[in-house]
């Protein structure tokens, strides 16, 4: 079985962060190993409180991990401040070999902040040029760019943008734009822009959406899929697990384990 590591913070709701990228690797048949970058308070409506773990700490579980494990891929997540980010550029540097998708998450749902304003600098310009993918929203791709994309043609100039800035391979995902039908761009590292278009699923609490879409690439990729089509799987995956949504508390989540 392909063993994967998920860098990123606890979600005491369960429906993102580890728990989330742990149920997305045992449902593609990945085994799923962890360094748990903080504790979060919270549930699908808000983050009350947040606990880093030290960098040291951070170090340690992925030497831990990786000393011991064949590692096929990473997926990082929340990392929240400088240390810990350079705790992962540090180890990515060293093992260059192993693929990286690099969810740049920034700011919940709900509006927490999940990453310092001081750790961005860091994260754009040492860490991304490590990743084989990055997978920003359009808030995200905000911070980063300095301008909002608000279209479908802004999102292929920002995924371009972004492709040649970096040199790696960028999905951009438009979740945040209006209408019926969701636009995510692909920019490959050859410079390719991919659009990939899908229905909006209407009923679901999409909190979680970015970890599990993610995670599902980087466990695509521990099973030896090419970059670009370990993202359309997952999309396929993470359209599934909505339409196949199960009922917890009042409300519609993400099913991991969809039939």
């Amino acid at each position: 079985m392909p063993v994967a590591l998920s860098i990123a913070g606890s979600d005491s709701g369960g429906g993102a962060g580890i728990q989330a990228d742990l149920l997305t690797f045992a449902a593609h048949g990945v085994y799923g190993t962890t360094a748990i970058t903080c504790l979060t308070s919270q549930n699908p409506d808000s983050v009350c409180s947040v606990m880093p773990s030290t960098p040291n700490i951070v170090t340690d579980q992925i030497q831990q991990v990786a000393s011991y494990f064949p590692l096929k891929a990473i997926k990082t997540g929340m990392l929240f401040n400088e240390g810990i980010v350079r705790s992962v550029i540090a180890f990515l540097v060293a093992n260059r070999h192993i693929p990286c998708i690099v969810d740049p998450v920034m700011v919940s749902t709900s509006g927490a902040t999940l990453l310092e304003p001081e750790a961005i600098k860091c994260l754009k310009e040492e860490l991304f040029p490590l990743a084989s993918l990055i997978t920003p929203n359009l808030d995200e791709a905000r911070v980063i760019l300095g301008w909002s994309p608000v279209t479908v043609e802004d999102m292929r100039e920002a995924a371009k943008e972004l492709q040649e800035c970096y040199g790696i391979h960028v999905l951009l995902k438009g979740g945040h734009l209006s209408g019926i039908d969701l636009v995510d761009i692909l920019a490959t590292d050859s410079g390719t822009l991919l659009e990939i278009e899908h229905p909006r699923i209407e009923g679901v609490n999409t909190h979680g959406s970015g970890c599990t879409l993610s995670s599902s690439i980087a466990a695509n990729v521990a099973q030896g899929q090419s970059l670009p089509g370990a993202v359309y799987s997952a999309l396929d995956y993470v359209s599934k697990t909505m339409r196949q949504s199960l009922c917890a508390s009042r409300e519609h989540f993400m099913n991991h384990f969809p039939h």
